[in-house]
């Protein structure tokens, strides 16, 4: 819940604070043109960022291997690209962060060791498991709708 009064409400009254401060030190033509170019460059950079992340994805899969940047990279090539597109100063300076290569790189690296760090302490809900529970205890909700729950069995055929 605090993510969402801080994404919908803070985020946006400091980007509008931010743009109204430097329009009135720029003028209102040079923040418009500001907003457009980077609107228009960060489009571009996530277009090429992204089919680099695309074609590295491609060539390890053809090698079978993995790929050496995992999906973390193109979500976050995805979610730059997207905050470079959304006027504001701070979105676009965070933005740019998740498409440059090397800083995007650090990014995923906090991200995978916040996620192993949470496996390792069982902090993750798996499905309806409670943290810290084992998924075949019995104290797991029931599959979402549409989900079809099963369980295999090993049967010689003979």
């Amino acid at each position: 819940m605090r993510w969402l009064l801080l994404l919908f409400i803070v985020v946006p009254l400091a980007e509008l604070y931010l743009l109204l401060y430097l329009g009135s030190i720029l003028g209102f033509w040079p923040t418009v043109a500001i907003t457009l170019i980077t609107g228009v460059l960060g489009g571009t950079l996530a277009k090429h960022e992204g089919l680099r992340v695309w074609r590295a994805w491609r060539r390890s899969l053809d090698e079978l291997r993995p790929p050496e940047a995992g999906v973390i990279d193109g979500v976050l090539v995805l979610l730059g690209g997207a905050l470079l597109i959304t006027p504001g100063v701070m979105t676009d300076a965070v933005g740019l962060l998740l498409l440059l290569p090397w800083s995007r790189s650090r990014v995923a690296r906090l991200i995978r060791q916040n996620i192993d760090h949470r496996l390792s302490l069982r902090r993750v809900d798996l499905m309806g498991v409670a943290p810290g529970a084992s998924p075949g205890a019995g104290n797991h909700a029931e599959p979402p709708a549409g989900v079809v729950d099963t369980v295999g069995e090993d049967v010689d055929s003979g």
